[in-house]
């Protein structure tokens, strides 16, 4: 058995610990609570800390999005302006851009409240990017976190919609630019294309849209925010894994004490997150829907740039070959529209599913509890080398126009660098990152038979010279401070506290008592 369960970890410990831990003042269920925390270790690595960085600027986001809600106006109803920005009194407009004309110019601290909205909207997708990139390259997805990977790519897929459907909401003419191009994209999808756009749209752009988008508005952040904690259970109920090291394995955590050390650890990255994003929303312009003006359907915004966490789909529809269209069945198939949307598509669901195809293909269905380096998974680290080109050149395409403009080079070349870069920089990229995982295990090999490199050159009896390699040595211990030999050190079984683990239990998992 692995893992100890509830009651039964106390019973196995014995009743002189359960009652001497019911003597101690104060003790008492906060009390057993704290010291379950106490002896959960938390691994001391950089990338744990990108999950802090997430929930604060989730954290964030759901605060100044419920104060937004209170003055915010999502009504597609034209009114004229009133307000305090001249160069738009008496314009006709949205009661939506009204209103948020009305939160950045006349109410105080509204600029501010919706800036910190839209920074943390960009940081939150930036955080949750790159703690997947560490689960994949590191195998962190692996049983028995196979569960929690599925929940952090749903975190993503909501994060992106919750921030593609408030960049619509304040109704400028730069999210009007996006709104027309997500019509046409709709329109061309065959059968259920004109349907899809009567429901997102109400009718003809701009419809209704400030109003459906709203309640998606509403509604994902709330699904996002199940998922976190979903997730945030199925970690707790597994425990963290670790890079292997002296003194790790599978059944012994190396780390921080989760409290109080880990926990303020955390505070203080959460607060500092929170304090950063507060400074750039009043000190750094985002989004001046002043000088965007009202959106029109018959206007459109040149050069307009989606937010970068969805550039990847403008630039997706911006590599299609133009025209690319067939007509079968009696109906015309854009293949412009149809390719982009079923390749990212398909990138997204192998994305979701990538830990039970790599369990089916490697025949692996044993849990993990220590983490690969990224050089000792030489198929894994490729196909991910591949996958980074493949968003990195989508990504680029999304600003071809400005590429072209500032390097004052034909769009046309940018573009046909791109697909190439699509085509072929995934192939370059695979055969790359093979290479060099090969050539790194091989001076691995190579530094523990041998020895390291000392940098001393001797000269042979014979006259030549070769350099002095020291001679490899015991492994090494590992280096704590004194935090993480504390939490190293103190754990249930060494103890006798309550919820010692049986023989062969994580011991950070059952001083928790869950399973």
């Amino acid at each position: 058995m692995r893992t100890a369960r509830g009651a039964g970890a106390l019973a196995r410990a014995g009743h002189g610990a359960a009652a001497a831990a019911w003597a101690v003042p104060g003790a008492g269920r906060l009390g057993r609570l704290l010291d379950g925390l106490r002896h959960r270790a938390v691994p001391n690595r950089w990338s744990s800390l990108l999950g802090v960085v997430a929930v604060a600027s989730l954290v964030l986001l759901v605060v100044t999005g419920l104060v937004l809600t209170l003055v915010y106006e999502p009504s597609s109803t034209l009114v004229r302006y009133q307000g305090r920005y001249r160069l738009l009194q008496g314009v006709e407009m949205s009661e939506a851009y009204a209103s948020t004309l009305r939160i950045s110019l006349d109410l105080p601290g509204g600029l501010l409240v919706r800036q910190a909205h839209h920074w943390a909207a960009l940081v939150l997708p930036a955080a949750l990017l790159l703690q997947l990139a560490t689960l994949f390259f590191t195998g962190g997805f692996r049983r028995p976190r196979r569960a929690a990977w599925v929940l952090l790519v749903g975190v993503l897929v909501l994060a992106l919609v919750s921030g593609w459907s408030g960049y619509a909401l304040p109704d400028d003419a730069l999210s009007g630019t996006g709104l027309r191009i997500v019509e046409g994209v709709t329109l061309g999808i065959p059968l259920v294309g004109t349907w899809l756009s009567w429901v997102l749209f109400g009718g003809e752009l701009p419809g209704r849209v400030v109003e459906h988008l709203y309640l998606v508005h509403l509604a994902a952040p709330a699904l996002l925010v199940l998922l976190v904690v979903l997730r945030l259970r199925s970690s707790w109920r597994t425990g963290p894994a670790q890079l292997p090291g002296p003194g790790r394995s599978a059944e012994r955590v190396v780390g921080l004490p989760l409290w109080p050390a880990a926990a303020v650890r955390a505070a203080g990255l959460s607060a500092a997150t929170t304090g950063l994003l507060v400074l750039m929303a009043g000190t750094l312009t985002i989004s001046p829907v002043w000088a965007h003006g009202p959106s029109s359907p018959g206007n459109a915004f040149a050069g307009s740039q989606p937010d970068w966490y969805t550039a990847f789909l403008d630039g997706a529809l911006r590599l299609v070959p133009p025209g690319w269209e067939v007509t079968w069945l009696g109906r015309t198939w854009t293949l412009a529209v149809l390719v982009p949307l079923a390749a990212i598509g398909l990138l997204g669901a192998l994305l979701t599913v990538h830990p039970f195809l790599e369990s089916r293909v490697t025949g692996d269905r044993s849990d993990h509890h220590l983490l690969d380096r990224p050089r000792d998974a030489p198929t894994r680290t490729p196909v991910g080398a591949a996958g980074l080109t493949v968003y990195g050149a989508l990504w680029a395409a999304a600003s071809a126009d400005l590429v072209a403009t500032q390097f004052r080079v034909a769009l046309e070349d940018v573009v046909g660098v791109l697909r190439a870069v699509l085509l072929l920089g995934p192939v370059v990229a695979f055969v790359v990152a093979r290479q060099v995982c090969a050539t790194l295990r091989a001076a691995e090999r190579d530094r523990h038979a041998h020895g390291a490199e000392s940098g001393q050159v001797v000269q042979l009896p014979s006259g030549g010279f070769q350099e002095r390699h020291a001679a490899p040595g015991p492994t090494a211990q590992p280096v704590l401070g004194p935090a993480a030999r504390w939490a190293a050190a103190r754990r249930p079984e060494a103890t006798g506290a309550p919820g010692a683990a049986e023989p062969g239990a994580r011991p950070d998992l059952a001083a928790s008592g869950r399973g």
